[in-house]
């Protein structure tokens, strides 16, 4: 194998393959890089068993071939260099790679390429494309209540539904969740849902937002699910992302989302945000947010023993019997910083109830939050 290419677009791929490739596997080879140089140039693979990358790089293709190098002292060679090209050769009898950029020569030494599995390729049928922008922005409303619990693994992803013109994305830790549906522009050809990893999901926004695609092609397999991006706007190489699908049955959220609240309070959400920040500053060591409701006003406190307090008031439409609920104060502020519009929807019925968060503009994001309950 020999190949010689832009230095720049070789880090900022490698910089991309790098966060795939695992870091604590017993494999050696999927710690590292993939590279293979063919008739199209050449790409670059990662995987952690779970999650699959392949990343297409214009290059001028010498000698065809693979090989598995490591990914992180790879990344850090490359960040290194000063030249603008650079060629890679692999000396097999040597059992490395020459790299040379400049005055500079590197011989890396291989890992074993038949250790390194192969990835699945996007399949020509039965791909179902959605919109990249829609896409990105769903997985934003809704990766933070993604649980990171590994004991837990049904709740470590987000469950991806698309039907005729609506997508729809749901995670849940069992303290909160995140419902965001979105409606797409163009209608989908074939309905599907999957549970997707919620890392794998922020990983293909990422590469796609960085990528500048208009389109993600979508197919779903028996146990994994394809993510295809191309035609990107920057000049960046196709991408292609797969995932293994989490077994087992997303809960049941629907019926968690309560019907109705006897409280519904419209609230300036910067405002809120702003005041939920500073006074969650003293909410330490597990100490709860407080949110007192009096006539015409919500008092926002926490108290920490042995640290301090602090506590603001915010003039709301609040009537009815007074009442304080407390809530994490991570998890309430993670709701409010998931909503665009400018005013938030309070849902709330009794201090031993879970709280709604709703965007006021209607956009279709609902962020349910479990209450903590108070001592006197």
């Amino acid at each position: 194998m020999k190949v010689t290419l832009s230095t720049a677009a070789f880090l900022g791929e490698l910089q991309t393959a790098s966060r795939v490739a695992s870091s604590r596997s017993a494999v050696q080879a999927l710690s590292g890089v993939q590279l293979e140089a063919g008739d199209d140039g050449l790409e670059l693979r990662a995987t952690d068993m779970e999650v699959g990358l392949r990343l297409q790089l214009d290059a001028t293709v010498s000698v065809p071939g693979s090989v598995v190098l490591p990914a992180r002292l790879l990344l850090d060679v490359v960040r290194a260099l000063a030249g603008s090209e650079l060629t890679l050769e692999l000396r097999a009898e040597q059992h490395d790679v020459e790299l040379v950029c400049g005055t500079a020569v590197f011989h890396l030494r291989t890992l074993r390429g038949e250790d390194f599995p192969r990835l699945p390729e996007p399949p020509t049928a039965d791909i179902v494309q959605l919109d990249a922008a829609a896409f990105i922005d769903t997985v934003a409303r809704v990766a933070r209540s993604a649980s990171r619990d590994e004991t837990r693994p049904i709740l470590t992803g987000i469950l991806v539904s698309a039907s005729a013109s609506s997508l729809r994305m749901v995670a849940t830790d069992s303290y909160r969740l995140s419902v965001k549906t979105t409606t797409l522009e163009t209608a989908v050809t074939a309905p599907f849902e999957a549970n997707v990893p919620a890392r794998a999901l922020q990983e293909l926004a990422r590469i796609a937002q960085q990528a500048g695609v208009e389109q993600i092609g979508v197919a779903r397999l028996e146990n994994q699910i394809v993510f295809s991006l191309g035609d990107a706007t920057n000049g960046a190489g196709s991408a292609v992302l797969s995932s293994r699908l989490i077994d087992g049955q997303f809960p049941n959220y629907q019926q968690l989302l309560p019907d109705s609240a006897d409280h519904e309070l419209r609230v300036a959400r910067e405002e809120l945000t702003e005041v939920v920040r500073r006074v969650s500053l003293l909410a330490q060591k597990n100490a709860p947010l407080r949110l007192g409701f009096n006539d015409g006003e919500l008092r926002v406190s926490a108290q920490t023993p042995d640290v301090g307090e602090a506590h603001e008031t915010l003039p709301i439409p609040f009537a009815g019997e007074p009442f304080e609920i407390g809530f994490n104060p991570e998890f309430f502020r993670d709701g409010l910083e998931s909503l665009e519009s400018s005013e938030v929807l309070i849902k709330l019925t009794s201090p031993l109830r879970p709280g709604l968060i709703e965007s006021a503009d209607g956009s279709g994001f609902v962020y349910l939050v479990m209450p903590i309950r108070l001592g006197t």
